[in-house]
């Protein structure tokens, strides 16, 4: 088996690439395989080394990228996560020459593909392409929009979904009230203000239900706005008169604790304000937890939703939110009816998004990649 080595965020850092990073590294040297993470890091990051961390890169070292292209080319392959913004310089383009320094195979992972990319964000996603042994999209969408959007070489591009914990065997622990919850960091965008006013459009229901808003507000929001957006939230649901029914969680759950917090929910509800959005970390555990899902139409959810195991409504439309959810709780045989897809016909099958089936094809990738490095030097010294 190949070793690995991998660019990314990476805990103590709270974000979802970070969490992601952190998840696969941990399924690909689950066995023994040698493996290390060459952690980014930005201002206000908690600079504690954890596990697996055998480099930091701080966005604050100029030409950092050469030492951490050293670290990586001791590893077989190197598996960089790919979001605009985490790597210094303009659109993060630091990655581009760490890249291009490279002497082992790399996948490079986007977690975001823009429809309307800047002209700088266009060149530079195709530039890393180009750069790149492999990379992969987590959904059919932003395969489809990379290939239509940018000029890149099909042949590179790879879907493997994003991953999932194994929620779905803890017990689901059923509250006496319906249950409605959001997880994840809070920032303006996450549309969590569509909820507090589709929670009121539900008073109605008897019992009423509760909604549990779980996760500390993104760093980068902290730093740039304070607690403005979670303090609106707090003042929108009073003024609303449902802040009685709001459980406001700010904390970052571990794993054990999240997947609980999922299995107590009858409906997941994910309001997000984005039409850009490819990949939803939030929305592949939710879904392959079980739990019937209400959400926006960013483009992940539509894929992965429409005639699968939830609803999807428009964006910013709380009466359209609040029927979905009402139609869940209410409507008899729909939330068995929409686990039935989840078992039967949603694609990827939910057995295909726990972490071990994508991890393994990532380790196939991996070596399908370093098997061709032979011949590929040998035909260019030829």
């Amino acid at each position: 088996m190949p070793s690995y080595g991998f660019l990314s965020t990476h805990p103590p850092t709270r974000c979802g690439l970070a969490t992601f990073n952190s998840a696969l590294a941990t399924q690909l040297t689950a066995d023994g395989t040698r493996g290390g993470i060459v952690r980014v890091t930005d201002h206000g990051d908690d600079l504690g080394a954890g596990s697996g961390v055998v480099h930091t890169w701080s966005a604050r070292t100029q030409t950092g990228w050469r030492d951490a292209a050293a670290v990586l080319n001791t590893f077989d392959v190197a598996v960089v996560q790919h979001e605009y913004g985490i790597y210094p310089g303009a659109d993060g383009e630091d990655v581009l020459p760490l890249l291009r320094r490279l002497t082992v195979p790399s996948i490079v992972v986007l977690h975001t593909v823009l429809r309307r990319p800047s002209p700088r964000q266009k060149s530079l996603l195709e530039q890393i392409v180009a750069a790149a042994g492999a990379v992969v999209t987590m959904t059919g969408t932003a395969h489809d929009r990379l290939l239509v959007g940018y000029a890149v070489r099909p042949d590179k591009v790879t879907v493997i979904p994003h991953g999932a914990a194994e929620h779905v065997r803890v017990p689901a622990d059923r509250r006496t009230r319906p249950h409605l919850l959001t997880w994840g960091l809070l920032g303006p965008g996450k549309g969590v203000e569509w909820s507090l006013r589709a929670l009121a459009r539900l008073q109605d229901l008897e019992p009423t239900p509760t909604y549990t808003i779980a996760g500390r507000t993104h760093p980068k929001v902290v730093e740039h706005q304070g607690e403005a957006y979670r303090a609106g939230l707090h003042q929108l649901g009073a003024q609303l008169g449902v802040a009685h029914a709001v459980d406001y969680q700010n904390v970052y759950h571990d794993q054990p604790v999240l997947a609980r917090l999922i299995r107590s929910a009858d409906v997941v509800v994910l309001p997000y304000d984005s039409r850009e959005q490819v990949t939803s970390g939030v929305l592949i555990e939710a879904v392959a937890a079980g739990v019937p899902v209400v959400a926006t139409a960013f483009p992940h959810a539509v894929e992965l939703l429409t005639g699968g195991p939830g609803l999807v409504v428009p964006h910013q439309d709380p009466a359209a939110l609040a029927a979905a959810i009402r139609r869940i709780l209410t409507e008899p045989g729909l939330a068995a009816r929409l686990a039935a897809r989840l078992a039967g016909r949603v694609r990827p099958p939910a057995a295909d998004l726990r972490w071990p089936a994508v991890a393994a094809r990532y380790g196939a990738l991996a070596e399908r990649l370093v098997a061709a490095r032979p011949s590929a030097v040998s035909a260019a010294s030829a």
